[in-house]
């Protein structure tokens, strides 16, 4: 956890120093700043990255093990229907599934609210560590020991982990970033995209920089699949050591502003030495 204690140096508490002032307040953040304090760049970057990788994770994860990791909408069809049909395991399999993302959401906002007034950094980094430690896992326990067994305890864990990021970056937007709700997006998008389009609507840079964000969530979204899908044809299941890397990458850029502060003043103390 240390990439989660590191951040209480500086990033939420600051220290007197004018230079690291000066680039925190040029630095945007994907998971400091909240709701109606985000940039609409900052928005930007949290979206593309976490709608890339939820892409990702739900294309190799239907190829890999022949389940969407976030279609909770399907999975409650399904539910449904096995019920009427009376097919125990299938109702039990879809019944955990959708426990698992809800468990994911649930658990990310608890611990966004139980962290948040220690370090806005951490309350966020937090559940999105957890994600990638978990997907992780399923990385390795599937390209080393996965031979059709047990895929749908892997389905499960990939169905937390979409909820967790889901949970995460909607909280964190405030409710703007959904990366694995599709359906909703597309509604809000042609909702907004007439609004805009609408000669009797005055145009407004909010509704315009949310039609950014909801563009770029789809497009990523696509992009992230598509690649997940060409990569598992050649790397197979391998393709999912990459997930945890992506999101390391979210977590890491935060501590830029810290990283360049501690290097500047490595660079003063040995000039003034």
């Amino acid at each position: 956890m240390l990439i989660l204690s590191t951040v209480r140096y500086t990033v939420d508490r600051g220290e007197p120093c004018h230079h690291f002032t000066h680039t925190h307040r040029k630095h945007n953040y994907m998971l400091r700043n909240v709701r109606n304090t985000r940039t609409l760049k900052e928005n930007l970057m949290l979206a593309s990255s976490t709608a890339f990788v939820s892409g990702l994770v739900n294309v190799a994860g239907l190829i890999a093990f022949f389940a969407l990791s976030s279609n909770v909408t399907g999975h409650m069809a399904n539910l449904v229907k096995h019920i009427a049909d009376v097919d125990k395991r299938d109702v039990i399999s879809l019944f955990v599934w959708l426990i698992s993302f809800f468990s994911g959401a649930f658990i990310a906002s608890y611990i966004i609210h139980s962290l948040q007034k220690i370090s806005v950094y951490r309350a966020h980094a937090t559940p999105i560590f957890i994600e990638a430690l978990i997907l992780l896992l399923v990385a390795i326990y599937a390209d080393a020991w996965y031979h059709g067994q047990h895929s749908q305890a892997i389905i499960a864990c990939l169905l937390f982990s979409m909820g967790l990021q889901n949970g995460t970056v909607s909280k964190i937007s405030g409710g703007l970033i959904k990366t694995t709700h599709l359906t909703g997006l597309m509604t809000d998008l042609g909702a907004e995209t007439a609004e805009h389009l609408h000669p009797g609507v005055e145009k407004s840079t909010p509704l315009r920089d949310r039609l950014y964000v909801r563009i770029t969530i789809l497009a990523c979204y696509f992009i992230g699949g598509l690649i997940g899908a060409l990569a598992y044809y050649q790397l197979e299941l391998k393709i999912f050591y990459a997930v945890p890397l992506l999101l390391m990458t979210v977590l890491f850029y935060d501590l830029l502003p810290v990283a360049r502060h501690r290097v500047w003043r490595a660079i003063r103390q040995r000039s003034d030495a």
